[in-house]
C-alpha cells in the first residue's frame, strides 16, 4: 500500500481563516454595543440567551463530529496514487440508514424542547396583578408610550420602567407594520394595525437601554429609534409624580414670547401640551405628533436620533425633512428671534 499523499497547507489562506474566525470571535466581546443581544438584562432575555447557548453548544459538537467523521473517512477511504480501488458492490447499508435518520432525529428533540419550554415561559397568557401595564403605539416614524394606570401619563420615544417588577407591553400600530426590538430587555415583536401583541418581562439591571423598529416601514424605518430606562423602584416613582405635574408657565422672558409663538403657531394642532393645548384621545383623524407635556425632560427628540440640546431643537424645527426624510412635520418657517424663543419655550417644559 502506498503512503498517504502529503497535504500541502497554503499560508496564506490560514491567515485568511484565522482573520475571519478572529473578527467573528470580536462580536462576541464585551463592550458597550448599543443593540447587543449576547448581554441579557430581564428574565426574558435570559431565557433566550439561554436557548441560544443550549442549541449552540448542542450545534458545535454536532460540527465536532462531522468533521471528525469526514477526515476520518478522507483518511481512511480516498484513493491512493497508483491504487485506483475496487468499486463497491453494496446497494445499500440499513444500519447506516437508520442511523442518519434516527441522529438527526433526536437533534431536532433537543432542540425543540428547550425552545418550547421557553416560549410557555416567556409568553404567558395571564400576569399578575402587581404588573405594570405599558401601551405601545407605534407612528412613522417614533415610538408613543402610555401608561394607563399611572393617571393617563405619556410619554415619546423614551420610556421609563421600574427595575424588579413585571411589565407588560401591550402593542399596536397606527398606520404601517413596525417591529418593537430591545435586545437587552426584550427580544422582538411586530407591531401590526388592528391586532395588539405583547412583550412581558422583567428587568434586573438598572440603566439606559436602546431600542431600534426593525420592520421596514417607510423612508425613516432606520432612524425610528427610542430609549428604554430601567430604573430603581424611588427614581422610577419621582419620574411618574413628576411627569403627572402640570408644565410650568413663563410669564416673562424668551420663555413667555415662546409660548405665545406655541400658541399662533399651527403647532398644537398635531401636538398636546397638557393644560395649555391638546385634543381628545378620540381624536383619530390626520397626524398626530407627540406630547410635548415635559419635553425639556427627555434626553433625545426626533425618534431618539438627535440629543436633546437646543441647537438639535432649532435644527428639527426649521427643516423636520432634512434631519429625518419623510418626517409628516411640516416647515414652520421661523427663524431668527421667533426660533430662538420658540426653542427656549420647548426646552423649559421641563
Amino acid at each position: 500500500m502506498n503512503p498517504p499523499r502529503n497535504i500541502k497547507f497554503k499560508p496564506a489562506s490560514c491567515m485568511a481563516a484565522l482573520a475571519a474566525m478572529a473578527t467573528v470571535l470580536a462580536g462576541c466581546g464585551g463592550g458597550p454595543y448599543p443593540l447587543d443581544t449576547l448581554s441579557p438584562k430581564s428574565d426574558l432575555t435570559r431565557t433566550m440567551y439561554n436557548v441560544f447557548m443550549e442549541i449552540t453548544v448542542l450545534d458545535s459538537i454536532v460540527l465536532v463530529v462531522v468533521i471528525i467523521a469526514m477526515i476520518g473517512a478522507i483518511w481512511i477511504y480516498s484513493s491512493r496514487e497508483g491504487d485506483p480501488g475496487e468499486p463497491s458492490a453494496m446497494h445499500s447499508d440499513v444500519t447506516l440508514e437508520m442511523l442518519w435518520t434516527v441522529i438527526p432525529a433526536l437533534i431536532l428533540v433537543a432542540i425543540t424542547i428547550p425552545t418550547v419550554h421557553a416560549i410557555i415561559r416567556t409568553q404567558p397568557d395571564k400576569w399578575s396583578a402587581e404588573t405594570l401595564e405599558v401601551k405601545v403605539i407605534a407612528h412613522q416614524w417614533w415610538w408613543e408610550f402610555q401608561y394607563p394606570t399611572l393617571g393617563g401619563l405619556e410619554t415619546a420615544d423614551e420610556v421609563h420602567i421600574p427595575v424588579n417588577r413585571s411589565i407588560h407591553f401591550a402593542m399596536t400600530s397606527k398606520d404601517v407594520i413596525h417591529s418593537f426590538f430591545m435586545p437587552a430587555l426584550g427580544g422582538k415583536r411586530d407591531v401590526i394595525p388592528g391586532q395588539e401583541d405583547q412583550i412581558t418581562m422583567t428587568a434586573d439591571t438598572p440603566g439606559q437601554y436602546y431600542g431600534q423598529c426593525t420592520e421596514f416601514c417607510g423612508t425613516s424605518h432606520a432612524n425610528m429609534r427610542f430609549r428604554v430606562f430601567v430604573d430603581t423602584p424611588e427614581d422610577f416613582n419621582k419620574w411618574v409624580a413628576h411627569q403627572n405635574e402640570p408644565p410650568v408657565k413663563p410669564t416673562e422672558g424668551p420663555a413667555a414670547a415662546g409660548a405665545k409663538i406655541w400658541a399662533d403657531a399651527p403647532c398644537a394642532i398635531c401636538h398636546t401640551i397638557k393644560g395649555i393645548s391638546g385634543f381628545s384621545k378620540d381624536y383619530t383623524y390626520g397626524f398626530r405628533g407627540p406630547d410635548l407635556t415635559h419635553f425639556g425632560s427627555r434626553g433625545t427628540l426626533a425618534g431618539s436620533m438627535l440629543d436633546n440640546t437646543p441647537e438639535n431643537v432649532a435644527l428639527w424645527i426649521k427643516n423636520p425633512a432634512a434631519v429625518k426624510p419623510g418626517a409628516n412635520m411640516p416647515t414652520l418657517g421661523l427663524d431668527g428671534e421667533q426660533l430662538n424663543d420658540l426653542v427656549t419655550y420647548l426646552e423649559s417644559l421641563k
